[in-house]
């Protein structure tokens, strides 16, 4: 918010207090002012001047030749403007003068015509020519002003304007009062404010005009005052130069002073032209499905039934604290003008301006929040600078629906919590001290403070917040450094950190690199490639940022593809990555969705690069694979999983797998569709995704270790013809099962399809190793052991022994 230091004086006494101080003292207490500007600088020799004669250039159709009158003397100046006429004080550019830009003024001709001078508009003073009222000429006082002074005191171009950064939490400095009320706490010095003064006319508006509100919910306070004998006029030179200083361009009486008092009050106000209205009745209710308005910057919008529309009872005439509408806009014509003054709920004006893309110094208020017990305040300081400058009849009373009073917030709580929290040691005379500058109430009983907050001050709910608003008014500079006091306690990680670093460590040593990416992604595709599929939809968010970031993932996988994609762009074929993420998983009947760890790894390219060792290797399944099986070896869970083939959308039918941990699928891993492969301009993609929570809660944290063996082992290899339908994984468990205690490893060397083998089968080699720690195996209990798992795998899986 830009607030002007000149008028700042209007409300507390600066005296001694330098704009640089005063910003470095805000800033202090919490409000950063991020800049501090002068619009004068650089100007000198700018003085007022009054315009003697005006009188053709005897050479030119668009030059006049003027004599003003500086005070201590004459000067002939050439001027082009329009707008220029004998009888005018004028700011004058004097011989030697400084304007905008760091041009020098010197004396010249003009088509043979001397000149001495130059007459200014604002935009040549440093006005943005957006904010400059008049557009086509000089600017032009419009009161008595002394002929000779500097000008710029006249223009408020002495003044400084201070840039503050305007937070939700500060939302209250987001008009001059409480920007006031915030100085004069800093300051401690008292601020001085006037009460509007509303001299009506007998006639109460009740009589004209009726008001009712169908969307209460969202509108808890709608008012509105009527007024007749307007008479539309450039606003006066005081209003116009605030305005110009805070950023708003002036556009005539009516409007400047419903944006003045919004700039003074916060309190956002709409001004409609009473006799373009169409009724005496204001309907507030919710927009109809594509119901349109043309709002005043002549632009047709389509609403929503989530949006709030001011009605005359049939057709829209403003979108509710956004931005009125085109058919009821204030124009010189104007003699009656409806004033309104309304609360409106700042979530659905968030909705609604950000979906019309039509942010406004109205609606940037509403959001953030207003003060509910200011509204009718408002409204009247508008009738009162309406009667004064726009020679209002003002109506008795308010129209008005709702209450527009709330009562004020009473935090209780013990003074000395403020001490503690602060690490001061602030008396309690000194702590009421504080409160009372920010104005508030303040009662004391056996050591518990009960404070009584302004509404103005809506962002103060809880005692925490009265700690802070000591602290900052204290000043946080004044409160001494000191140590931590109490028992330390050794910081150590929780067997679960433990474990899931280990896990981290394992996946960047196999040679992936760790990504991180969005738990939030586009509602398609949130679905993806999940664990397990229940057929719920996404957990979407009420309000995105935007339509890639509208629902909560339930699988990392999509977005590890687009990792890849986007390293593909850049030439970057060769990737490894995994993420460690949660996944958000929805829950019938519940609004909140579980949370889950899982583990996401996406593989692409080459695992080996072509070098004097041979030509390169490209990734397949069994990289993947390999990937999971070492995890699973390092947590000392592999003889509980199985590997099963499976199909899932989005996956190559036949090179996909889940990954099952006694015998519950817990993850899966594959390789990409050659379709999704396709659309996605990808290389042969391999994935895998686990839920790794309950896996790294179930799996070892420490390394098992053995001595070496004494005794000899032996090893006798098996091939089985069976089946080509009978997995690998369910003879490696019969064989387990079967084994019994000699049974130390089983490892697949051999799968061969081909001649000596019939069509629908296929013959798989293991290699079987026997030990016992304790003796020499004998060829008898080996052999033993042997043929009963060569049995088990003839009943079980139909196998026989290979010739």
């Amino acid at each position: 918010m830009l607030v002007s230091y000149k008028w700042l004086q209007d409300y507390v006494d600066l005296q001694g207090v330098s704009p640089e101080e005063l910003a470095e003292r805000i800033t202090n207490a919490g409000i950063e002012v991020e800049h501090i500007s002068y619009p004068g600088k650089g100007l000198k020799g700018i003085v007022i001047g009054k315009v003697l004669t005006c009188e053709p250039h005897p050479d030119s159709d668009h030059l006049h030749v003027c004599q003003v009158d500086l005070g201590s003397e004459t000067v002939q100046i050439v001027c082009g403007a329009p707008n220029v006429a004998a009888g005018q004080k004028v700011p004058v550019a004097t011989n030697g003068a400084r304007i905008a830009g760091n041009v020098k003024i010197r004396r010249s001709k003009f088509r043979g015509v001397e000149s001495n001078g130059m007459l200014c508009a604002l935009s040549e003073l440093g006005v943005d020519k957006s904010l400059a009222p008049y557009e086509d000429g000089i600017y032009v006082f419009d009161d008595e002003v002394p002929v000779g002074e500097d000008a710029l005191p006249y223009l408020n171009l002495d003044d400084a304007i201070l840039d503050l950064d305007i937070l939700v939490s500060s939302a209250h400095c987001m008009n001059m009062i409480g920007v006031a009320y915030e100085v004069s706490a800093i300051l401690d010095r008292p601020i001085q404010l006037k009460t509007p003064v509303v001299n009506g006319l007998d006639q109460a508006a009740g009589e004209k005009v009726s008001i009712s509100v169908e969307a209460s919910d969202k509108v808890p306070y709608y008012g509105a005052r009527l007024m007749t004998g307007i008479e539309v006029a450039p606003s006066p030179r005081w209003i116009q130069l605030r305005l110009i200083a805070a950023g708003v361009r002036p556009i005539s009486n009516v409007v400047d002073i419903s944006n003045y008092v919004m700039l003074e009050y916060g309190q956002p106000l709409h001004t409609f032209d009473y006799d373009t209205f169409g009724s005496d009745h204001v309907l507030v209710r919710y927009a109809g499905e594509n119901e349109e308005i043309t709002t005043l910057d002549g632009q047709k919008r389509t609403l929503t039934p989530e949006d709030l529309l001011i009605t005359n009872g049939k057709k829209g005439v403003a979108v509710a604290g956004v931005m009125g509408g085109e058919n009821t806009e204030v124009s010189d014509a104007t003699k009656t003008v409806l004033l309104e003054a309304a609360i409106f709920d700042s979530l659905t004006i968030r909705k609604t301006a950000s979906r019309l893309q039509l942010r406004s110094e109205a609606s940037s208020r509403y959001e953030k929040g207003l003060d509910r017990n200011r509204v009718a305040l408002a409204a009247d300081r508008a009738a009162e600078l309406l009667s004064l400058y726009a020679h209002a009849n003002v109506l008795k009373g308010i129209v008005e629906s709702g209450d527009k009073t709330v009562p004020e917030q009473i935090i209780t709580m013990p003074w000395q919590k403020i001490n503690q929290v602060l690490g001061s040691d602030l008396t309690c005379e000194q702590i009421i001290g504080i409160l009372k500058r920010l104005n508030f109430a303040v009662d004391v009983e056996n050591d518990v403070m009960h404070v009584t907050v302004p509404t103005r001050r809506f962002d103060v709910t809880i005692p925490e917040d009265l700690v802070e608003e000591v602290g900052r008014v204290y000043g946080y500079n004044h409160i001494p450094a000191t140590l931590p006091e109490g028992t330390s306690s050794h910081a150590a990680l929780t067997p679960y950190q433990k474990i899931r670093r280990r896990t981290e460590v394992l996946m960047e040593s196999i040679g992936l690199s760790q990504v991180y990416t969005y738990s939030l992604t586009e509602k398609e595709s949130a679905s993806s490639y999940v664990v397990h599929d229940k057929g719920l939809e996404p957990t979407q968010v009420i309000w995105p940022m935007s339509e890639e970031h509208a629902a909560l993932r339930q699988s990392i996988v999509p977005q590890l593809i687009n990792v890849v994609q986007y390293h593909l762009n850049r030439q970057m074929p060769d990737v490894k990555f995994y993420e460690i993420g949660k996944v958000f998983l929805p829950v019938d009947g519940e609004a909140r969705p579980a949370e889950e760890e899982h583990l996401a790894g996406v593989i692409s390219g080459h695992r080996k690069e072509r070098n004097w060792e041979g030509e390169p290797l490209a990734v397949d399944f069994f990289s993947v694979k390999g990937i999971l099986e070492t995890l699973f070896d390092t947590l000392a869970v592999s003889d509980r999983i199985d590997y099963r083939a499976s199909r899932r959308t989005g996956m190559h039918p036949g090179q996909t797998a889940d990954v099952l941990l006694d015998g519950e699928v817990i993850g899966y891993l594959g390789a990409l569709h050659p379709k999704v492969q396709k659309d996605s301009g990808l290389n042969e993609t391999f994935v895998y995704e686990v839920a790794i929570e309950s896996l790294l809660r179930n799996g070892e944290a420490v390394i098992d270790y053995h001595i070496l063996p004494r005794f000899p082992s032996t090893t006798r290899d098996i091939a089985l013809v069976v089946k080509r339908t009978v997995a690998a994984a369910d003879l490696y468990r019969v064989i387990r099962e079967n084994g019994s205690q000699l049974l130390k490893s089983v490892n697949l060397f051999d799968v061969y399809e081909g001649s000596h083998v019939a069509d629908d089968e296929k013959s798989m080699a293991f290699s079987l190793v026997y030990f016992d720690p304790e003796r020499t195996l004998t060829d008898d209990e080996v052999n033993a052991v042997h043929e009963k798992i060569v049995n088990a795998c003839a009943e079980q899986l139909g196998a026989e022994l290979r010739g």
